[in-house]
């Protein structure tokens, strides 16, 4: 593989500079085999040899997909996040917590607060780095190439390439040259130069995929910033016409980029998919430091400007006292914003142990650096911990599966389902008779009015 791409990269002189292995969920694997969450670990620990010996910068799917419910191999997976983000270096793990089509399991979205504070807690002596590795979806697609909510769909084959494109810089550059334009050529400048990118990721993609022999994904039209000056989403922006990112108008500016990045990039692929629009990551955008640091951008107008991105929260640094009802309460947000828009949604909060707002934390390499965010401090603890209805009835349907008399659940039907009374009554199943009216009276089949009668 590594070979490979080394061949692409000198024949097109085009970069390629992070690759990555999406595999199953393992929590859709690991049940079989792991009983307890340290099981998990030792799969973490297994993935990570893998993905070093086969050279690939980072290695997802360490994932659960519980937006209805969760099952025990679910929920030991994601007790077992910290521990095994901690003891790794390349595994990169995900939780779907939520879906337009199933609403948002809220139990699951405790759960990965207080997970997400573990993980910050036992990678401390690395300014709680675990986090960075770590990102909670609602409406996760199953083609997503990007670290670290990637991981291999159920809806997908045995193997595929799957490439994500990343040219902030190149439709800055653009932008410079129709400075002062007016929108109709601010657009068309956009969708050119978002073909061209994604044209480009196009050929990546078909060459590997031919060189490897596995049949070609999708393109992912998402514009990805990275740390380096001029790489930036926010610089995109600034260009458009705000003085910085935060101003109003941002949430504006964001939205019509997204949109003429999609329309001019699904002209140059055959296959488009995954996030496919602008990322707004906090520590990997230079323009959205200096937003930050210059007190123009908050974590709620972040939050606003998610409404029309790719994602969501991405890449935020918080102070490491912030608690774990708090991240729940921020992660519901986010769901609900993705729930309700029918779009995929993230949070990947840095909660960093033993700093507070006024410092910055250095993550290095694509991660950047980040300045540590204020968060609101009223609370959201009584709303994020109703669970106990939920939990009794869950308890309720444990014990029904072990044969034990459950009180609270009734199966109802009518008798147009062919079941009578007296079948019903053995069964345990209510049967609704059906009314009838005959000559004005009324008559209640099974009841007062056999079937035979009737015919």
């Amino acid at each position: 593989m590594c070979q490979q791409e080394k061949h692409i990269e000198r024949e097109f002189g085009i970069p390629i500079v992070n690759k990555r292995i999406s595999i199953t969920p393992i929590a859709l694997i690991g049940g079989a085999a792991c009983k307890c969450p340290e099981d998990f670990v030792t799969i973490a620990e297994t993935l990570d040899k893998a993905a070093k010996e086969v050279g690939v910068n980072f290695i997802g799917g360490y994932s659960a997909l519980v937006s209805k419910g969760m099952t025990k191999s679910d929920e030991n997976l994601i007790r077992s996040i910290p521990q095994a983000l901690a003891r790794t270096e390349r595994v990169c793990s995900s939780v779907n917590v939520g879906s337009t089509r199933t609403g948002i399991n809220m139990d699951a979205v405790r759960l990965c607060g207080e997970m997400v504070k573990e993980t910050a807690e036992a990678t401390k002596e690395r300014d709680s780095f675990g986090c960075a590795k770590l990102v909670i979806f609602c409406n996760a697609p199953d083609d997503n190439p990007f670290m670290a909510g990637a991981f291999l769909g159920v809806t997908e084959a045995d193997a595929v390439i799957n490439v994500g494109v990343s040219g902030p810089g190149v439709v800055k550059k653009a932008l410079e040259k129709v400075r002062g334009k007016g929108f109709e050529e601010l657009c068309e400048t956009i969708k050119k130069t978002a073909f061209k990118v994604t044209r480009v990721g196009q050929l990546v993609a078909g060459e590997a995929s031919r060189r490897l022999g596995i049949p070609f994904g999708i393109i992912d039209l998402s514009l990805a910033p990275t740390p380096a000056i001029g790489d930036s989403v926010a610089e995109i922006l600034e260009e458009i016409g705000l003085e910085r990112v935060g101003a109003p108008g941002t949430t504006a500016a964001l939205a019509l980029l997204n949109d003429q990045v999609k329309k001019g990039g699904v002209m140059a692929s055959s296959y488009v998919g995954g996030l496919s629009g602008a990322f707004i990551p906090v520590s990997e955008d230079q323009g959205m430091i200096d937003a930050v640091n210059a007190g123009s951008l908050t974590l709620e107008k972040l939050e606003a400007m998610t409404c029309v991105c790719s994602v969501g929260l991405d890449m935020i640094a918080v102070p490491g006292k912030t608690s774990a009802a708090t991240i729940s309460g921020i992660i519901a947000d986010e769901m609900a914003i993705g729930m309700v828009n029918q779009k995929t949604t993230a949070v990947r909060l840095i909660p960093v142990i033993g700093k507070d707002v006024g410092e910055t934390v250095e993550f290095g390499g694509l991660l950047g650096y980040a300045p540590i965010m204020p968060v609101n401090e009223f609370g959201c603890e009584a709303f994020v911990n109703r669970e106990e209805e939920f939990r009794h009835r869950f308890i309720v349907l444990k014990t029904r599966n072990r044969g034990e008399k459950m009180k609270k659940i009734a199966i109802v039907t009518d008798s147009n389902s062919g079941i009578t009374q007296e079948m019903g009554k053995t069964m345990g199943i209510h049967v609704i008779p059906m009314p009838f009216f005959i000559d004005g009276e009324l008559f209640l089949e099974d009841i007062t009015l056999t079937q035979e009668e009737f015919l």
